[in-house]
């Protein structure tokens, strides 16, 4: 009997990302409310992240919806920004480092196993590293673990890779 696998990870699309981020860009650039100020979205160092940069702690709001709006034009989740940071404030401008959520921790990896386990007993999950692969028997089992995974109210993405 065959056995049939995938993995649960939780990532997003770097150039989907990218595309996102320059189309925010344009659009605050070309918006009447925001000239004249310094709202603008700029990459971190690492390019794992972005910069929310406004004239205050409104703005910053202004600003992170649009990207929220960017990034669901291009269907990706907002839950790939990890919002824990505060807005900081200093001379007349406000600015909030959004980081990009990447990678399953431990945590939610258990979280996610405990999930599939109490939910779908056929399948059998295992934390490989940053991900979580899925085994069973039965294609039609995977595809019920990925709808109740799909419809769980998680505070992270999660994405499908590695169909065996």
């Amino acid at each position: 009997m065959a056995n049939f696998s995938f993995d649960v990870v939780s990532t997003y699309d770097k150039s989907e990302m990218n595309n996102a981020v320059e189309q925010a860009q344009r659009e605050i650039e070309n918006r009447y409310d925001m000239k004249g100020t310094p709202a603008a979205v700029e990459w971190l160092e690492d390019k794992k992240g972005v910069k929310l940069v406004a004239s205050n702690a409104w703005q910053i709001d202004q600003v992170l919806d649009i990207v929220r709006k960017k990034l669901a034009g291009r269907n990706m989740t907002s839950k790939v920004l990890d919002l824990s940071r505060e807005v900081h404030e200093a001379n007349m401008r406000a600015w909030q480092d959004v980081p990009f959520v990447d990678g399953l921790t431990q945590e939610k990896a258990k979280e996610l196993s405990k999930l599939i386990r109490d939910t779908h007993p056929k399948a059998k999950p295992s934390i490989q590293g940053d991900a979580v692969r899925v085994v069973s028997a039965s294609k039609d089992e995977l595809q019920a673990v990925m709808t109740t995974l799909k419809s769980a109210d998680l505070d992270y993405p999660i994405s499908f890779t590695n169909y065996r």
